[in-house]
């Protein structure tokens, strides 16, 4: 695909940064900084890139690359500080700070001090791993020297945690730049993109995790199933690359973490059943496996919502593109690799229906969070859903006035994700039997359908289709 597509709110927000350093700032340090964070392959540095375009302002864009030592590192920032637009961009030449204070040093003297310029480090936590003091040394250049001149300085990191800890209390960071978080493409900018119709975009969005590395390769019109045929045999693929990619920046291959999150991914749910998945690991190991997961939000913990407190957590993958890579694509590379794609595509066409149905869950709950006021019953602050340890009953959708523990529900409802079947009488009757058995729910608790084809003629339920989901996405989160 061609073009730049989506990312209106973020373009505008670092528009509104940039202005505020030509404004100048008080007390003359017109500077600011930003911690952006978002996972990998999302498109950070194609935004960053796009607003300084756009933007034409003199920049130096360094993106760091996991060298061995500080110093490596070094060299290749003095590279490309010489080689970038800044108008003092001669100020690097023939140097080779040895320390970080150095060259930011430089850094700072090669800035223009007449009009506005923009510095970003891509990748932020490889240099601090590299260099412990690296954290404290730009938080000292930037309160001496950058934030006296009219400089943007973004930081960009892939690892979650560690980019929003930055502006923790206690850090040296802390309370000097803004932080903004950068989202994969969501359903609306994927039906943009592909030109697709409402239910295609969602099958797209659950497939590419809204990667534009994936969408990239992803011809107009296709929908998800022929877009597979062509992508899935083709090792070199960005669809089979990205997963695996991602998983080795994060995990090695025999590490605790990676055994746990490829139970998870292959649909194992709850503590025991993991564990079990995972090769009778130990309850601590496993414990410590699934912390380092959530903390880096690679998986997400869910309870429960209703009025009493469960312990009955599950744990789901959080990123759709890797869900679905280590459920119908990671596991089955060998075959591959040796030319069976045609194997793994038959498997996933016999499971896709009963997979995207699990799949779509998350997705749907986030567009009713977003749909507009009066579309779902008043005080609806929250949408999950609710399970015991049994699955009986189980419940799709769980609206309430707050999250873990609620008040007082206000909705419960059932996803229907078929193509040809709409939500019809046995679908209702089976809701209304499960929210009979809802903590906080009674007779008079709304119910609401979500079905891909609609809701069967003559029955009286509430129904929001892909189209109704879809324009919810179009709409900014809250």
């Amino acid at each position: 695909m061609d073009g730049f597509v989506g990312r209106q709110q973020e373009i505008a927000a670092l528009d509104a940064m940039l202005a505020r350093v030509r404004g100048g700032g008080r007390a003359g340090r017109p500077g600011r900084a930003i911690l952006m964070r978002g996972r990998r392959r999302v498109g950070k540095s194609r935004l960053v890139e796009e607003f300084i375009e756009r933007a034409g302002v003199p920049s130096l864009f360094f993106t760091a690359s996991a060298q061995p030592t500080a110093q490596a590192e070094l060299r290749l920032f003095a590279q490309a500080a010489q080689s970038c637009d800044l108008p003092a961009a001669a100020t690097f030449a023939g140097q080779a700070p040895q320390t970080w204070d150095a060259a930011l040093t430089l850094l700072a003297a090669a800035l223009p001090t007449d009009r506005p310029s923009v510095v970003v480090l891509d990748e932020m936590p490889y240099l601090m791993a590299t260099d412990a003091g690296f954290e404290g040394t730009l938080q000292k250049i930037f309160d001496r020297e950058l934030s006296r001149r009219p400089v943007l300085l973004i930081c960009v990191g892939s690892d979650l945690a560690m980019m929003e800890a930055l502006n923790e209390y206690g850090r040296p960071f802390h309370q000097r730049a803004t932080e903004m978080v950068v989202p994969a493409l969501d359903p609306a900018d994927i039906a943009e993109m592909l030109d697709l119709p409402a239910e295609d975009a969602f099958d797209a969005y659950l497939v590419s995790g809204g990667l534009p590395l994936v969408l990239d390769e992803w011809p107009a019109g296709r929908p998800a199933l022929d877009y597979l045929a062509g992508a899935v045999p083709d090792p070199t693929s960005a669809l089979l690359v990205s997963g695996e990619r991602a998983l080795a920046a994060e995990f090695p291959p025999d590490s605790h973490a990676r055994v746990v999150l490829g139970a998870i991914g292959a649909g194992e749910r709850s503590f025991s059943l993991i564990a079990r998945a995972a090769g009778g690991l130990a309850p601590a190991s496993l414990s410590r496996a699934l912390q380092l997961l959530t903390a880096k939000r690679v998986v997400d913990a869910l309870t429960p919502l209703s009025t009493q407190p469960s312990r009955e957590t599950r744990y789901v993958v959080a990123d759709p593109h890797l869900r679905f890579w280590l459920a119908l694509l990671g596991p089955y590379l060998p075959q591959i690799e040796r030319g069976r794609g045609d194997l793994v595509l038959d498997r996933i066409r016999t499971q896709w229906s009963s997979w995207r149905g699990r799949a779509i869950e998350p997705v749907v709950r986030e567009a009713l969070r977003r749909l507009p006021d009066g579309r779902l019953p008043a005080d609806t602050a929250v949408v999950g859903g609710y399970w015991t340890r049994t699955n009986d009953p189980e419940i799709d959708l769980v609206g309430a006035d707050r999250e873990p523990v609620a008040r007082r529900v206000t909705l419960v409802g059932s996803i229907k994700w078929l193509e040809r079947r709409p939500f019809d009488g046995h679908d209702l009757g089976r809701l209304l039997a499960h929210r009979d058995r809802l903590p906080g729910a009674d007779g008079t608790t709304p119910l609401l359908a979500v079905a891909r084809a609609g809701v069967a003629a003559g029955l009286d339920v509430p129904c929001v289709g892909p189209e109704d989901l879809l324009a919810a996405y179009r709409r900014p989160a809250t």
